[in-house]
């Protein structure tokens, strides 16, 4: 069968356990379903009912989840890149993999690189070293505030970040400034991510970071699913940073959005429209941003829970011909406290729609199995590295 419309929605860094090289990374006993299922908060039976506790290797929550029957296909996806950041991910779900991991500055950029970067955007930067979103601004946000300065850090991932309060720096500006530092950052500083921070309140307690977060991501290296599927004439619609992390390769349209709300909300429009066919690729990035980085094992269960909740419509109202995908691009375990970064694991894949047989297809080696299951479900050759997994489950 030939689907018309594909909806895959990626829950930013829901991990269901460490890779077999996740001690490489340092993160060996990451579990994120495990961290979030102990919450009292944990709330998932539409997720159960579409396989998610029957995925191989998936012992965390109540035994009554895990005896919920499965009216969904289910896999467990091994990522195959060299990374666990949110573009490595995302780009291998789209088909590619990534054998060099993009560079990272655990003791900042280059001096040679912040004068020039001062010098072009014509602010003087501070901080420049690796450090937690919320903490940089607890512990700078005055510095900034009083002294126009930009607050300029990085993290364990491949990522220029760029944070300025409002009051002193106009969004145009500062989204400039990161346009300008995605444009200087190449070669051996070409990071993942250039990202926008914008925060606003007068003191250390009450300075918030707001939801108008921009990133500014590299190109693709080679053509991605979104790629193929706008090469045959189908529509490819982004929601939530997918733009962002294709640096739009491929995308006909892409809404930010302002959160999981947000997101689910405008997935739930397109649903309802009737002037496309091909794929809405959407990103939920609370988990990840708000939750995981930030520890918040109550909060990324409260996540997981409203998502739930929001699928049964969802749901009944997809078509004889719509598939829907959800999935996820590495982990962000919130009860792992040696870091607050992503953490190396496997990743759910359930696969639901009207023709869809429930079965479980075990593990499978790389994401980007994704890429070729999405092009097969809507007709389009593909070459991607893991193949696609319809074979069997359609109805």
């Amino acid at each position: 069968m030939k689907f018309k419309r594909v909806f895959l929605i990626v829950m930013d860094s829901f991990g269901i356990g460490e890779e077999p090289d996740a001690a490489a990374f340092g993160d060996e006993g990451a579990n994120t379903i495990r961290s979030c299922a102990e919450s009292r908060y944990f709330v998932c039976p539409h997720l159960a009912s579409l396989g998610l506790f029957h995925i191989e290797g998936v012992e965390a929550g109540s035994r009554a989840y895990h005896e919920i029957p499965q009216k969904g296909a289910c896999a467990r996806l091994r990522e195959m890149s060299a990374g666990k950041d949110t573009i490595i991910g995302h780009w291998e779900l789209a088909g590619l993999v990534s054998t060099t991991p993009m560079p990272v500055f655990p003791y900042g950029f280059p001096q040679s690189f912040l004068d020039r970067y001062e010098a072009a955007v014509g602010r003087r930067c501070i901080v420049n070293r690796p450090y937690s979103g919320t903490r940089v601004l607890r512990d700078h946000g005055e510095e900034q505030l009083r002294s126009g300065a930009l607050i300029v850090y990085t993290s364990a991932d491949s990522v220029f970040q760029v944070a300025a309060n409002k009051a002193v720096v106009p969004l145009d500006e500062l989204y400039r400034d990161c346009e300008i530092a995605r444009k200087m950052l190449t070669g051996d500083l070409a990071v993942g991510r250039v990202i926008a921070r914008p925060f606003i309140g007068d003191l250390p307690e009450n300075f918030t970071r707001t939801s108008e977060r921009r990133d500014y991501a590299l190109s693709p290296f080679a053509p991605t699913m979104l790629d193929l599927l706008r090469e045959a004439g189908l529509d490819t619609i982004g929601v939530g940073k997918i733009g962002d992390i294709f640096n739009m390769q491929g995308l006909e349209e892409s809404t930010h959005t302002t959160g999981n709300a947000d997101g689910c909300r405008l997935t739930k429009s397109i649903q309802e429209r009737t002037d496309w066919t091909g794929l809405c690729f959407t990103n939920l990035v609370d988990f990840d941003m708000l939750y995981g980085h930030r520890r918040d094992v109550d909060g990324y269960a409260r996540a997981v829970a409203d998502f739930d909740a929001w699928l049964p419509s969802f749901m009944a109202d997809m078509r004889e011909d719509d598939m829907l995908m959800i999935t996820a691009d590495h982990g962000c375990d919130p009860a792992f406290t040696k870091t607050t970064d992503h953490t190396r694991e496997y990743v759910p894949l359930l696969l639901y729609g009207k023709h869809i047989g429930a079965e479980n297809l075990g593990s499978v080696q790389g994401f980007s199995c994704v890429a070729n299951t999405v092009c097969e479900a809507l007709g389009v050759p593909s070459h991607f590295s893991s193949p696609g997994l319809l074979s069997g489950i359609v109805r």
